[in-house]
């Protein structure tokens, strides 16, 4: 009777324990999403996932108690969490609170040398580490200095320099500062790179040019073409930089639109240099496979990055409106968002940018800021990829286990446990975890010091096995084959 009612308890446990299972993957899962919510397995094939970030409501030029927004093009969140708005086709920029409830001023006209001075489509916006207020005021072909307050400082404006071509036109659409002041500028058809501003105004130089690779036959063919020939020819003029952000370091991340899908975004050092990792299959690009149910539009647009924290950045994708998230080391850690009507969609996404805890993309077609807040899943990746950025790999294994626990095959957490226990010298436990995270290079690293730490403990006995052979072997030729040898002749 006993073990039938232990039977019984054991039961309803597993039972409930199941059904509690099953309704927490319900509230995580992509179902009452209006988007999906995936990544890629180590084959790059499609694989769905729970949601790391679900839509936390919206805000629009009326809701903080102002006018619509009207084609916003840009956002920024200060040091302070006050947030601003490059409200473009209304020729202001608009400053709210940190809850995004209210408006907390709205700066549409300066005092410019005693003069009232205004924005013409100001496209991009950005607040420095000191404070300071920097617009990209496009059609004005300026770069504005404000306080926060919004008073004058200085203007930015007519670059001069031997290497900028002839009739360049200065038309700022995206701007950020350095720890040193030092402004970053991307200007409209200015293929050669990001413009550089020391910070009294004077322009440097291009920074981060990138460079386009072509074939061997296309450089013969060049060679031989005629000159009407080559005048037809696809030009190789490098890519435009679309969105920027500075991180911790002073490193400039900074997106472009990538033909081949491949690296959209770069980390470019204090020289301009990409230092960017790229993870296990090399890509940086957005979406790694083109055609996930019937899409065969072609690579991810990213328009815009943000750099959040412990290595972690997050670009947005114009064409899809999806939202890519990536570790220091080039891991995807998670995708979500999309295109359409519902709320946690868009239509026109722009800019995106971090705020607090949640991450905010502007849609500049519908004028709305839309706000994301992360799952418990989403939170503990986070958690996880902050814990080993920060040398604490120990204690990450914990909240690795409990990723495994929301999605069982989740390869980045795997891996995530099996490089904890390959720096802490577990190798062998670090294999049985890189194998389910099908992490070759890693696994090899691992199988190598397994192997070296076995024959290192059986040394001794190797050694002794060794010496038996080989006195075995000179017994053999010295004794034994000797006298068969004299037995064999006595013979003859």
């Amino acid at each position: 009777m006993k073990k039938h009612n232990l039977f019984v308890k054991a039961a309803a446990s597993l039972i409930a324990a199941a059904m509690l299972t099953l309704s927490f993957a319900g509230t995580v899962y992509a179902e009452e999403l209006p988007y999906d919510t995936y990544n890629y397995d180590y084959r790059e094939n499609f694989v769905l996932t729970p949601a790391a970030y679900v839509p936390n409501g919206s805000v629009t030029g009326q809701s903080v108690g102002t006018t619509d927004f009207t084609e916003p093009q840009d956002l920024c969140v200060a040091d302070d969490g006050l947030v601003y708005v490059a409200d473009t086709k209304n020729n202001r920029i608009v400053v709210l609170n940190e809850e995004m409830t209210e408006t907390v001023r709205v700066i549409d006209t300066f005092d410019n040398n005693g003069q009232a001075d205004t924005f013409n489509q100001p496209y991009g916006v950005c607040v420095s580490e000191n404070g300071y207020l920097y617009v990209a005021d496009s059609m004005n072909k300026r770069i504005v200095m404000l306080t926060p307050e919004g008073e004058f400082v200085k203007i930015i404006d007519n670059p001069q320099s031997e290497i900028l071509e002839e009739g360049f036109d200065f038309i700022p659409i995206k701007v950020t500062v350095d720890y040193a002041d030092r402004v970053y500028v991307i200007s409209r058809n200015a293929f050669e790179g990001i413009l550089v501003f020391e910070s009294d105004g004077t322009f440097t130089g291009y920074f981060g040019t990138i460079e386009v690779k072509i074939t061997l036959w296309e450089k013969f063919w060049r060679r031989i073409a005629t000159k009407e020939e080559r005048s037809k020819q696809q030009l190789y003029i490098p890519t435009e930089f679309t969105g920027m952000d500075v991180d911790t370091d002073g490193f400039i991340y900074a997106t472009n639109i990538d033909s081949d899908g491949v690296q959209a975004v770069r980390r470019l050092n204090p020289q301009g240099k990409d230092v960017i990792q790229k993870g296990e299959n090399e890509n940086v690009g957005g979406d790694i496979r083109i055609g996930t149910y019937g899409d065969y539009s072609g690579p991810s647009e990213i328009t815009d990055v943000v750099y959040r924290d412990k290595g972690i950045y997050s670009m947005l994708d114009r064409k899809r409106g999806r939202i890519f998230t990536y570790d220091k080391e080039g891991n995807l850690l998670y995708i979500f968002g999309g295109i359409g009507s519902q709320e946690g969609t868009f239509t026109t996404p722009v800019a995106i940018e971090i705020s607090g805890d949640e991450i905010i993309v502007l849609d500049a077609y519908y004028g709305t800021i839309m706000k994301f807040a992360a799952t418990q899943y989403g939170s503990l990746i986070n958690q996880a990829v902050g814990l080993r950025y920060d040398g604490d790999e120990k204690d990450a294994i914990g909240i690795w286990q409990q990723v495994l626990k929301i999605d069982e095959n989740n390869e980045l957490a795997n891996n995530g446990i099996g490089k904890a226990y390959l720096t802490a010298g577990d190798n062998k436990t670090a294999m049985k975890y890189l194998e389910l995270g099908m992490n070759r290079k890693y696994y090899s690293v691992a199988w190598k010091r397994y192997r070296n730490e076995i024959l290192t403990e059986n040394m001794s006995f190797v050694l002794t096995a060794v010496l038996i052979l080989l006195g075995g072997n000179f017994v053999y030729k010295r004794f034994i084959k000797k006298k068969k040898s004299s037995k064999e002749g006595g013979l003859l």
